[in-house]
């Protein structure tokens, strides 16, 4: 479901007694209601070019536009989604970029007239993919962008992993609906590497704890599961088991209806059949007791912990933002803010942490779509709003020293860099993500 109203409230934000846990988010201490903090940033000015409004003393520079020219050859697709930033050689920032194409979508896909899909293209009558956009770290200047995965089916979100961008499909048609690893460092088209030990499922995000190398994966379904994949050995990451979540001493829970602040106990079940031909993951997973969620999407981590969007979950039906803290094989699972009414919140999607430890949501209403941000003490905030057009905003993500933000403006076809008085970030705070590479193997 997608709903809009012009401005919200606030969002409730609830805790845990879990004081002693080093998490970066204070909210999840207290029980309280956070009010908005209009005075974070500043209100929203409103964009003169009817692009972006920010608040003052912020700016923002399109990197791209679909349709523009990558140096490839190939032509920027339409439709940009879920995005990834990650350090790269020779001063430069490498942002990887989904793009929620299908096979009937031939005017915004990759190829210009007379063009054919490459050797290396998944499958050839498919227009989603994956970009890369090469910056310069200092300016955020464009450099080059060019085609790194190509021939896969609404490659929705996704997620930073040791091994470059993890891009998944939110599509079941046939060969699809699987996650692929990209290198960030791909200078060309690349073969497609495809992770099907993570699942054939409607997936929508995906994250990995680099402490462990299990990966945690959302499903965009009204009647979806939360996974993970537990490699059997870290060093072989893509061995291993798919799991879903299961709340101990009850079956088939559905989280929409869950209060805040109500810290809950979690298992893990195995998924029998995490490459079946029809579309049995979640119904397989719940059979043995898997929770639902519904509609799971932006998820992000941080010191271990991870936190989940379920877009149409809560009293509203208008969003949910989970916080997981795992164990070996358990943990604990709780809402950590939900909107009350269509005020409160519209459907976050896309979720990311900043470097100085504040959560940035992306919305994916039907009226305009803002960016929110929640304080480490639970304030809630607009940071921006898309002033163009009913387009959702998507793949937030920020550069790693906490200078820039990114975000796509999906229909419209832009990425967007915005920079201005962001806190500071220590050195080496956030440290870099690496962009090798492990071979799976290409199913």
């Amino acid at each position: 479901m997608k709903r809009r109203v012009p401005r919200r409230s606030f969002l409730r934000i609830g805790g845990a007694a879990a004081a002693a846990l080093a998490l970066p988010f204070s909210l999840i201490f207290a029980r309280r209601t956070a009010k908005k903090a209009a005075g974070r940033f500043g209100p929203l000015v409103p964009d003169p070019a009817g692009i972006l409004d920010l608040p003052a003393g912020f700016t923002y520079r399109i990197l791209e536009r679909a349709g523009g020219d990558m140096e490839d050859g190939y032509q920027v697709p339409g439709r940009p989604d879920g995005m990834g930033c990650f350090s790269g050689p020779d001063n430069t920032l490498i942002l990887l970029r989904n793009h929620e194409n299908e096979p009937a979508d031939k005017k915004i896909g990759p190829y210009r007239a007379g063009q054919d899909a490459p050797a290396e293209a998944y499958d050839a009558a498919s227009m989603g993919g994956v970009t890369r956009l090469v910056l310069d770290a200092a300016t955020f200047e464009r450099r080059s962008s060019n085609l790194v995965l190509v021939g896969t089916n609404r490659n929705c979100a996704g997620g930073v992993s040791p091994w470059g961008w993890l891009t998944c499909e939110e599509n079941l048609d046939a060969r699809h609906g699987y996650v692929f690893v990209c290198a960030a460092n791909a200078s060309r088209v690349a073969p497609p590497q495809r992770l099907s030990g993570y699942g054939r499922f409607v997936h929508e995000a995906a994250v990995v704890d680099p402490a462990t190398n299990i990966a945690y994966l959302t499903e965009d379904r009204a009647d979806g599961c939360f996974y993970r994949f537990k490699p059997t050995d870290p060093a072989a990451p893509f061995e291993g088991r798919l799991q879903a979540l299961a709340v101990v001493g009850a079956r088939k829970v559905d989280t929409s209806g869950w209060a805040l602040g109500e810290p809950r106990e979690i298992a893990w079940v195995d998924v029998d059949d995490p490459d079946p031909q029809d579309d049995t993951v979640r119904k397989d997973a719940q059979a043995k007791g898997a929770a639902v969620f519904r509609r799971g999407e932006g998820i992000c981590l941080s010191q271990g912990v991870v936190y989940l969007c379920a877009t149409s979950g809560g009293p509203a039906g208008a969003g949910q933002i989970f916080q997981l803290v795992p164990a070996e094989d358990g943990g604990t699972l709780q809402v950590i803010a939900h909107a009350t009414d269509t005020e409160d919140l519209d459907a976050p999607d896309n979720i990311t942490l900043a470097p100085w430890g504040e959560l940035f949501l992306a919305e994916d209403g039907s009226r305009g779509n803002y960016l929110r941000g929640v304080t480490e003490d639970g304030q809630i905030f607009d940071f921006a709003r898309n002033a163009l057009s009913l387009s959702e905003l998507a793949g937030v993500c920020f550069s790693p020293d906490g200078k820039a933000l990114f975000v796509n403006l999906q229909e419209d076809g832009l990425t967007l860099a915005v920079t201005g008085p962001f806190p500071e970030v220590a050195a080496g705070a956030s440290g870099s993500i690496p962009t090798g590479t492990a071979r799976p193997g290409a199913g």
